[in-house]
């Protein structure tokens, strides 16, 4: 039976009429989106010259009581108050199904849009269920712009299928999300470093630096008393493995919300079904419109993972302490979506002086004041160091040199005696003096030196009294001799006298370095060596470092060509292997 175009259409348009009058319809226009396929005299003037295959489809995909576009709009209220998605299917039905033997198949989305919009509605709304739509109708076919619907099924019921299958296999989902959790956090923001998805204390160390400690999956973050994350994060603090841990101040914890888990593991899942099926897309017989059709969906699986893993990674779980008396607090901070997990999570606790980057050294006094820090008159750089790392009542620090910089400015301080400390290498209990005690001086040190800091007014007063009278035994310092600046020749009462002997004019030093440190070693040396004699005014100081390698072995090609691609790049004056 063909149609017959006037008679045809007067046919519809009757029953269509009929159909809106019936049901108080008052829109201004009638457009394809406001045919109401779902009136059985409709969809039978709609279906009386298509095959018997189309019924099923427009009961599932298109307009029936518990179709597709229904439950989308019942779910996205957005859409649901325009009935933007049922819109969406009728227009593509009627505007494809009478043309899925064409050789250009399907209406473009703008024409779509045209198609459902009436006025005073905002376009938008219907591009958006014309996405949601797309993603999961079962006879709903995309290329590129064009959309359709036809008899066979896609491929997309096959990917629910396999994405449903997969809540039989957790492990798999398990480890596509552990491994897109880890290539974020190669990132790591102002942390020195990130532990991914511990299995127990005993796999987070308990070092001095601050660390970023991120909770697997299922140890979830909920604002219920006892969340799993919490419980998991409060173990970790207080031990590791069967030892108590000692840097606790050194650790915040990144979890997932147990909510947005759920998205993300459906997200996951939906895309391991696609990169299943592409991947078998010989043995499933997939035509080129299928592939393609499988690509685009696997991409935009993929963006979602993408999108939704900082959605649900979103909770800082950060311990404090009020005073050394008072109880561990847990406090749970939300995250922002945007950046990489890590530098996220940093910024914030930036912002919040959770994670100091830079510490004053007058804000460091205070702290030896007030908690207090001082052992006696005097504490050691080590001991500060450990402590800062030890208790949650002090800043968290990014790490040691952050203390060491605090210190290193503050003995540098013009106005030390009143706002800083002083600085000394050692104390002789037995004089009860300091050695090698500087105040107003720029020192050198490390988180490793064996250096104290002093209380300043203890150390004004040593310094006071070694400058006002010499040591017993020793004679009073004898003046300057005077010398003619021009001539170099002494004068008055000086000039007879013999001149002191020289000063050394020239230093030499070789020493060997563990090849495994070499960055640590010589770090030492420039800071506790070089920096001295890069500061004497006129000095010039050349630093050659010399490589010598024995390999019994032989060098392989690969280690031969990288040694001397990057030798060349580094300017080396000389470089080369040699086969005897």
């Amino acid at each position: 039976m063909k149609f017959q175009r006037t008679r045809g259409v007067l046919r519809l348009m009757a029953a269509v009429i009929h159909s809106l009058w019936e049901k108080g319809d008052r829109n201004p226009l009638i457009l394809p989106s406001t045919v109401p396929i779902d009136d059985a005299r409709v969809q039978s003037e709609l279906t009386r010259y298509l095959s018997d295959n189309w019924a099923p489809i427009i009961e599932k995909d298109v307009d029936g009581p518990n179709s597709l576009p229904l439950k989308i709009d019942a779910e996205q209220p957005n859409l649901g108050k325009l009935h933007a998605t049922r819109r969406v299917a009728r227009t593509i039905y009627l505007g494809s199904a009478p043309t899925t033997a064409a050789a250009h198949r399907g209406i473009e989305d703008r024409r779509v849009k045209l198609g459902c919009v009436m006025p005073g509605e905002s376009p938008a709304v219907f591009g958006d269920a014309l996405r949601r739509l797309a993603s999961e109708a079962t006879y709903l076919y995309q290329d590129g712009p064009r959309f359709w619907y036809a008899t066979q099924p896609t491929v997309i019921q096959l990917a629910k299928d396999r994405a449903e299958q997969l809540n039989r296999d957790p492990d798999k989902v398990a480890k596509e999300l552990d491994d897109r959790l880890r290539a974020d956090l190669r990132k790591t923001g102002d942390f020195s470093r990130i532990h991914p998805l511990p299995r127990s204390g005993a796999d987070v160390p308990d070092d001095l630096d601050a660390r970023l400690v991120v909770l697997p999956a299922e140890q979830s973050y909920s604002k219920e008393p006892g969340s799993a994350a919490e419980t998991a994060a409060r173990t970790i603090l207080e031990s590791r493995g069967n030892t108590p841990r000692l840097y606790r101040n050194t650790l915040v914890f990144l979890a997932a919300d147990k909510v947005r888990l759920q998205d993300l593991d459906e997200a996951v899942r939906r895309f391991l079904a696609w990169e299943s099926i592409l991947a078998e897309q010989v043995p499933l017989n997939l035509d080129p419109h299928q592939v393609r059709q499988a690509e685009t969906q696997k991409q935009a699986a993929d963006g979602a993972v993408t999108a939704r893993l900082p959605e649900t990674y979103q909770w800082l779980l950060v311990p404090g302490q009020a005073n050394p008396q008072a109880p561990i607090t847990w406090q749970a901070i939300r995250l922002s979506a945007g950046d990489a997990l890590a530098p996220r999570a940093s910024k914030r606790l930036r912002s919040d002086e959770s994670l100091v980057t830079s510490l004053g050294s007058t804000i460091l006094r205070k702290h030896l004041d007030d908690v207090p820090l001082w052992r006696g008159d005097h504490v050691a750089v080590k001991q500060l160091v450990e402590d800062f790392a030890r208790y949650l009542y002090l800043p968290r620090l990014a790490g040691p040199e952050v203390l060491v910089q605090a210190i290193r400015d503050g003995v540098a301080l013009l106005t030390w005696q009143s706002e800083t400390f002083a600085y000394a290498e050692s104390h002789d209990e037995g004089a009860a003096r300091y050695r090698g005690l500087r105040g107003g001086q720029v020192v050198s040190l490390s988180a490793e030196s064996a250096g104290l800091l002093v209380k300043p007014d203890l150390a004004q007063r040593q310094m006071d009294s070694e400058t006002a009278k010499p040591s017993p035994g020793e004679s009073p310092a004898a003046p300057m001799p005077r010398v003619d600046v021009a001539t170099g020749v002494g004068i008055g009462a000086d000039a007879g006298k013999p001149p002191g002997p020289p000063q050394p004019k020239r230093f030499h030093g070789t020493v060997t370095l563990d090849p495994t440190r070499v960055g640590r070693d010589s770090s030492r040396i420039a800071e506790e060596v070089i920096a001295h004699l890069v500061g004497l005014v006129g000095a010039t100081v050349t630093v050659t470092l010399e490589i010598e390698a024995e390999i019994p072995s032989g060098a392989p090609d690969n280690v031969v060509r990288a040694v001397t691609e990057n030798s060349r790049t580094l300017h080396f004056k000389s470089q080369g292997f040699e086969r005897q």
